[in-house]
């Protein structure tokens, strides 16, 4: 039985989510889409394209993301019908993207008004082009409005052993998506032609001999660090009566895993800095540096997702964090502090005309202040600390505003949020990408997995599993220089892309130019 071109883009889409992680089968998003492209090349219209285009974005992001409705049901609360609806809202405005690409990639077609006519020698390669260009700037342009939503771009699948991951380094997560895309698009339409195949293979070579490049450059001695993951359940972590098990969790695994630094995750202890204990303080900070993620007060009384960076004679001189009204202690000079700057909307602040949202759903601070866009890396255990809260290290060109002066990346995350679900691999996946954008270490501690070790070319060196409770104790090296991305961001991956398709979609405005011109 033959399937409705619609339905067979959304099983296409669906199973595309198996390229990414955890099951990383990075050949299989360039195959899934190769499909799409030629149906797109095969659609009656452009609108036929566009809906294609939503089918397979449907299929895809309902797959991908579908730990949003944990979040929003199974721990925040929400009541499963709102929970249902508010999650299929959230994948039908994802698939307005693939929806728009495919639009213009049939509108702008070369060589032919004709869906069914083949393309001529000269044609197939702009074609390929326009495909891969309009797929990557769709996809920056999910990751920019409205604050943006990155996850998931095509450039997270190819991560190592990938020979695409190469080129990480000089265009960044949208420039390896633009390569994966353009590498479908020549499959899709010119499959049996010999210039398809040398430039496969002419990228896939390129890919590895960058694999091989060093970008950066050892900086510091190693030293110790001990990743701290406590476990501890969403649902209990906001109860009064349970912060002593929070507090005596992570207590436990610091004493127990002494280390130069140690690295607690994202509200690690449901506080503000200011009011933890002293005596709780000085037991964390008795054997080394400590960065801990907790929420911090505001001088005008607001107050931010931070990191505070206790070195380990903080012991002997720490005071009140950072003062607010009703404070009179005054900050103690040693402390340094991360605000996050790019907060979730509807988790971490509520955005204009949505404060009945959290009438429907349970979520403790929700109306954190941003923290400042440039901030001075955090100097612990002799290495500069470009520090990140969770959602943040899915922005690449935030986390290179850091950069050349940081030497190593740490992200704290709490992803108890989104429950035993995709969420946590594919998160790991997202850092292994900056790592390999910045030539750096990426370290992550998160509250209920996944903590890892991750190096500068990509490779997870260390992990725990998810939901346990544990201590990950790894060697860091931190590194110095910048790599090309580091440098340029994502400049010259949208160069690329924006280039590709005016090249490729000139014949197209010129034809219909001149159609006006002739009637």
């Amino acid at each position: 039985m033959r399937l409705p071109p619609s339905l067979l883009a959304a099983l296409l889409g669906s199973l595309t989510v198996a390229g990414f992680a955890p099951l990383e089968i990075f050949a299989l998003p360039v195959v899934t889409l190769a499909l799409l492209f030629h149906l797109w090349q095969r659609a009656a219209s452009a609108r036929a394209a566009a809906w294609l285009g939503f089918s397979w974005g449907l299929g895809f992001f309902l797959s991908g993301v579908s730990w949003v409705y944990v979040s929003l049901h199974d721990v925040g609360g929400m009541a499963a019908p709102i929970a249902v609806s508010a999650t299929l809202l959230f994948c039908i405005y994802l698939a307005l993207f693939p929806a728009l690409a495919g639009y213009f990639a049939r509108r702008l077609r070369v060589g032919g008004e004709s869906a069914n006519r083949r393309l001529a020698s000269t044609d197939f390669l702009r074609n390929a082009w326009l495909c891969a260009g309009l797929w990557s700037l769709t996809e920056w342009l999910r990751g920019w409005l409205f604050t943006g939503f990155p996850w998931l771009a095509l450039g997270y699948s190819q991560t190592p052993p990938s020979p695409l991951a190469g080129f990480a380094a000089v265009l960044g997560v949208y420039g390896v998506g633009f390569l994966a895309a353009f590498i479908a698009a020549a499959l899709a339409l010119g499959l049996r032609r010999r210039a398809t195949w040398l430039l496969i293979v002419a990228l896939l070579g390129g890919g590895v001999l960058l694999r091989g490049m060093d970008w950066t450059q050892a900086a510091g001695a190693p030293m110790t660090v001990s990743l701290l993951q406590g476990n501890i359940p969403q649902s209990l972590k906001w109860e009064p009566e349970k912060l002593p098990l929070s507090i005596n969790t992570y207590l436990d695994l610091a004493k127990e895993n002494p280390a130069a630094l140690t690295i607690l995750p994202e509200t690690a202890i449901p506080l503000f800095f200011d009011e933890l204990q002293h005596d709780i303080r000085n037991e964390l900070t008795r054997h080394g540096d400590v960065l801990i993620g907790i929420p911090i007060h505001h001088r005008d009384g607001g107050y931010v997702n931070g990191v505070v960076a206790m070195p380990e004679t903080a012991a002997n001189n720490s005071g009140s964090a950072v003062p607010h009204a009703g404070h009179s202690i005054p900050p103690a000079p040693t402390l340094q502090t991360y605000a996050k700057r790019h907060l979730v909307p509807f988790g971490e602040y509520v955005p204009p005309g949505f404060a009945w949202f959290f009438d429907l759903v349970r979520i403790p601070m929700s109306d954190f202040s941003a923290g400042p866009v440039v901030q001075a890396p955090l100097e612990v255990a002799g290495q500069k600390i470009a520090a990140n809260i969770c959602y943040e290290d899915l922005f690449g060109e935030e986390i290179i505003r850091a950069l050349p002066a940081a030497t190593l990346l740490i992200n704290l995350s709490n992803t108890a949020w989104f429950g035993d679900s995709l969420a946590q691999p594919q998160h790991l996946q997202i850092s292994r990408l900056r790592a390999l954008e910045t030539g750096r270490m990426m370290l992550r501690a998160t509250n209920t997995g996944i903590t890892a070790a991750i190096a500068p070319d990509g490779r997870v060196l260390a992990r725990l599993p998810p939901f346990t409770t544990g201590a990950l104790r790894v060697e860091a090296q931190g590194f110095a220089g910048l790599t090309p991305y580091a440098r340029w961001g994502n400049s010259l991956a949208l160069l690329v892309a924006l280039i590709s398709v005016m090249y490729a979609g000139l014949p197209a405005f010129l034809n219909a130019y001149r159609r006006r011109r002739s009637r």
